[in-house]
C-alpha cells in the first residue's frame, strides 16, 4: 500500500466524486479508478458504495478513511520536521484544552518566532481526552491538559498561574446574582458540565458528602458552544474562570465556594524524541 494510494483514496473521500479528485489531484479519472479498485481488491473489503454521481462510504471505508488521515498527517508532520536545510524548520504540532495558562504557550510560541522564524505552530483546540489520543498516535508533539491528570508515560512542566471552578450563569438568573455559590445553591439546577477528563471527580469531591440534587442537561467539550446553552437559559455551565469574556454579555462567571484552584501542565511523550523544532519550542518555554 503505497502513500500516494491513500492521497488519491482520501481526495476521493474528501470531493465525493472521482472525477473532482482527478481534477484536484491533476491525474486522469482511470487510474483513480483503478488504484481504488486495487485498493479494495488488497484491503479485501469494500470501501465505497458506488452510486451515479456521488460515492458514499461503507463502513469499512469510514474506518480506513480515519486512519488514513492519521497516517498521512503523521507522515506529513515527519516529513516537515526532518527537511533541516538551513536553521530550525519544521512544525510544531499542540494539542489543548480551553486554560488561560495557554497565555505561557503564546509567550514561548512568540519567543520561537523570534529566533526560529522558519518554524510554523499548529494549534488543535480540544479536550483532554483528545489531545492524549492525538498524542499517543503521534499526531500532537506537545499537549496541554487540567490538572489533575494521569501523565504516566509522559514528561511534564506545570505552567503558572491557576484557574478556579465556578458557573457560567446569566446575569438575571438567581445564581448570577450571587458573589460566590456553595453546594447548596446547585439544588434543583439544571446543570451543564464539562467532559473534561476529572472534571466530574473534581466537582464530586467539592460537594463532598453534601446530598443536594442536581440534573444534568449537557455536557460540553468547549466552553464557547456551552456558553450559549447558557445564554439561551438552558441550565448553569459548570466551568473554569478566564475562558469565556462575558463583558457586554449577558453572562458573568461565579465561582464556587470553597475554591477550586486548578493548574494546567504541559505534557510530552517519554518515548518519542522531539524534532528540532519542538525542541526549540521546549527549550524557549522553559526560559519563560
Amino acid at each position: 500500500m503505497e502513500l500516494r494510494v491513500l492521497r488519491y483514496f482520501t481526495a476521493v473521500v474528501t470531493e465525493r466524486n472521482i472525477s473532482r479528485a482527478a481534477e484536484r489531484l491533476h491525474v486522469s479519472q482511470p487510474t483513480i479508478s483503478r488504484q481504488l479498485q486495487d485498493l479494495e481488491d488488497e484491503l479485501g473489503v469494500t470501501l465505497f458504495n458506488r452510486g451515479s454521481r456521488t460515492i458514499e462510504l461503507t463502513k469499512a471505508g469510514e474506518y480506513f478513511a480515519a486512519q488514513a488521515r492519521q497516517i498521512l498527517a503523521l507522515t506529513d508532520k515527519t516529513v516537515a520536521n526532518i527537511q533541516q536545510d538551513h536553521g530550525i524548520t519544521g512544525e510544531v504540532f499542540i494539542g489543548s484544552a480551553e486554560a488561560p495558562m495557554m497565555a505561557t504557550v503564546a509567550k514561548a510560541i512568540q519567543a520561537l518566532s523570534q529566533t526560529a522564524p522558519q518554524v510554523q505552530t499548529r494549534l488543535y483546540s480540544t479536550d483532554a481526552n483528545d489531545v492524549r489520543r492525538r498524542m499517543q498516535a503521534g499526531l500532537l508533539d506537545f499537549g496541554v491538559v487540567m490538572e489533575p491528570t494521569d501523565k504516566t508515560g509522559y514528561h511534564f512542566l506545570q505552567l503558572p498561574g491557576t484557574t478556579q471552578w465556578g458557573v457560567l450563569v446569566r446575569r438575571d438568573s438567581a445564581l448570577g446574582q450571587k458573589s460566590v455559590i456553595t453546594p447548596a445553591d446547585l439544588q434543583g439546577q439544571r446543570v451543564i458540565m464539562s467532559q473534561q477528563k476529572g472534571a466530574a471527580a473534581l466537582i464530586a469531591d467539592w460537594l463532598g458528602t453534601s446530598t443536594i440534587q442536581y440534573t444534568t442537561v449537557a455536557t460540553y467539550n468547549l466552553l464557547y458552544n456551552a456558553s450559549l446553552l447558557a445564554t439561551a437559559g438552558v441550565g448553569t455551565v459548570l466551568a473554569l474562570a478566564g475562558i469565556i469574556n462575558t463583558a457586554a454579555t449577558n453572562l458573568i462567571f461565579v465561582p464556587l465556594s470553597p475554591t477550586v484552584a486548578v493548574h494546567a501542565s504541559l505534557i510530552w511523550s517519554q518515548d518519542m524524541p522531539l524534532s528540532p523544532a519542538a525542541a526549540a519550542f521546549l527549550a524557549a518555554i522553559k526560559k519563560d
